[in-house]
Order: C-alpha cells, then sequence, then structure tokens
C-alpha cells in the first residue's frame, strides 16, 4: 500500500450532483448579501475573485489572490465582507447538503485506512477552512480523519496545476511514488499521475469536460476502491 493516500472531496468522498451544488451555493451566497450591496457587482466580485483563485500562480495563498481580487471590482467593509461569509459557512451553506448524497462507504474507506496510511484531504483548495470542514462532515467523516486538509488559506495554487500536488509532497515530506491520488476529475484529480503518483479514478460522479481517455486509469465505484484497498492490491 502507498505511504500517503491522498482524497478528493466534492463527487469523491462526498458524491454530488455538481450542477445543483454551484446552483444552491451561489444563490445561497446572493441571498446574503443581498440588499446590503448591489447584487450583480457582488456576485460578479466573487465570480473574478474565484476565477483568480482557479489561475493562482504561486504568488500568493488562494486566500489573498481572492480578497485582492474581490477588491478591485468591489467596494465596502471587507473584514465585516469576510467575517458575513464566515457566518454563511458555518449557517445558511447547510442548504447545499441538498445536493449531496452521502456514501456510507467514504467513512469505510477512512476507517480501514486510518493507521496504515498519511491521509490528506486534497480537495480543491477554492473554499476558506470553515467551508471545508462543514463539507467533510457532510460526508460522515471529521477533520481528524486526514493529517492534511487543502484549504484556501495555506495554498497557492488549485486544481489542475501541478504545483498544488507539489506542494502537499513538500508538506508530507514523501515522494510522488509512495502516494495514491484518488478524486472523480479526469483533468483535475488524473493529473497527478504525471509526477509519478498513482492514481485511481472515481466513477460514481465523473467528470470528464475534456473527454479525455480514461483507459489508462484503474477506476471504479466508492464501494469498489474499497474492496480494491481492502483486498491488500497494490494500484
Amino acid at each position: 500500500m502507498h505511504k500517503a493516500i491522498l482524497f478528493d472531496l466534492d463527487g469523491s468522498l462526498l458524491p454530488l450532483d455538481e450542477d445543483a451544488f454551484i446552483r444552491i451555493y451561489f444563490e445561497g451566497v446572493a441571498r446574503r448579501f443581498a440588499g446590503k450591496y448591489d447584487q450583480g457587482t457582488f456576485m460578479n466580485a466573487f465570480w473574478k475573485g474565484t476565477l483568480a483563485m482557479m489561475g493562482n500562480d504561486g504568488s500568493d495563498t488562494n486566500k489573498n489572490v481572492f480578497w485582492k481580487t474581490f477588491k478591485q471590482y468591489m467596494k465596502g467593509d471587507y473584514e465585516k465582507i469576510e467575517n458575513e461569509f464566515l457566518d454563511y459557512y458555518l449557517t445558511d451553506f447547510g442548504d447545499v447538503k441538498a445536493a449531496c448524497r452521502p456514501s456510507p462507504h467514504a467513512k469505510k474507506i477512512i476507517d480501514y485506512l486510518r493507521g496504515r496510511a498519511i491521509l490528506v484531504l486534497a480537495t480543491n483548495p477554492l473554499f476558506p477552512r470553515v467551508a471545508t470542514h462543514e463539507r467533510i462532515k457532510w460526508a460522515g467523516l471529521e477533520p481528524e480523519d486526514f493529517q492534511l486538509i487543502t484549504t484556501y488559506e495555506d495554498n497557492r495554487h488549485s486544481k489542475p496545476h501541478l504545483g498544488y500536488y507539489r506542494d502537499i509532497l513538500r508538506r508530507i515530506n514523501l515522494p510522488a511514488e509512495e502516494c495514491l491520488m484518488v478524486g472523480n476529475d479526469a483533468k483535475e484529480d488524473m493529473v497527478a499521475g504525471k509526477l509519478g503518483m498513482g492514481t485511481y479514478l472515481l466513477t460514481d460522479c465523473l467528470i470528464n469536460r475534456e473527454s479525455l481517455d480514461i483507459s489508462g486509469f484503474r477506476s471504479g465505484s466508492l464501494e469498489d476502491f474499497y474492496a480494491f484497498i481492502s483486498g491488500g492490491v497494490r494500484p
């Protein structure tokens, strides 16, 4: 077995309807700030900040890149806005759970691997820590299940940038060949294989926007992956 296993969250350990997730999330943010700021201006700034994180070249953390970009498009009390966002993630963000379909196999997998490997929650770091921890709980897991969780506060790249995966390797102090990346996105997750990581493509909520050839990836459902690891077969 690999010394470290990296798991994507949304659509992987937490099966979900991606379109519904995004729709409910953006509608919730818009409602939270409605009447306080011009909605069109606010949501444009929010989206521009998100795009900036997705294209982060590593010059700063995703958090700082988001807020620097947000401020270019939106005027206001930024400390107050950030605190309002954090409150949203602790309260109304729970509405997004309606788009999720938690699987009992996620907990079975993590319970089996606990103590057998370093576990990394390698979710695309576009969310703050509080929102990431909430989604981990929706999956029936706990933040303490993972030795490392990637969030926008402490990451300087986003998927599928290889710098994102290199940073994880640096933080867990392991070579790529001793790690396995498990996720549902044929590009954003499986790109880790370019560094020499093992890969496992989850098919419950498969994303393959570019119609990439995925025939070379070991793949299967969460249930299949549990059988795979518990059977002791090396990827």
